[in-house]
């Protein structure tokens, strides 16, 4: 396996565009920026040249790719950027704590409205899990 070393961005080569294989990254003159031919975004050079982000993203953090010398390789976001793991952490404590409560005092009506409940937190992840991770 080739070592992930990242390479100095040549702001007067062509690249090929990380997020479509078949567009080409050209520079953008007088600017540290490149514009893909293809899908038309920009891309601005960052942390002493070595880093491009993709501007006017939908996404919730900038998505950054390190050029390999031959690919862009993507840089994941920490734990920290990233609210989906809390969100279902945070879920499954409250579904948790539910379900202690039902079985320590069990009623028809509490059953009825746990299940509905643990129902709709079920679904909510799903959603969230459908949008977060949608490419």
């Amino acid at each position: 396996m080739r070592p992930q070393k990242p390479i100095k961005i040549d702001l007067n080569n062509e690249y090929i565009c990380p997020c479509r294989r078949r567009g080409r990254l050209q520079p953008i003159a007088l600017t540290e920026a490149f514009g893909c031919d293809r899908c038309q975004q920009i891309f601005v050079v960052e942390e002493r040249g070595q880093v491009i982000e993709q501007l006017s993203s939908s996404y919730p953090y900038k998505r950054a790719w390190r050029w390999s010398g031959y690919r862009w390789v993507l840089i994941r976001p920490g734990f920290a950027h990233s609210y989906f793991p809390l969100l279902t952490g945070a879920t499954f404590f409250l579904l948790g704590s539910w379900l202690l409560i039902v079985l320590h005092y069990p009623s028809s009506l509490s059953m009825i409205l746990g299940v509905f409940i643990s129902f709709l937190l079920i679904t909510f992840l799903a959603i969230l899990f459908w949008i977060v991770y949608r490419r």
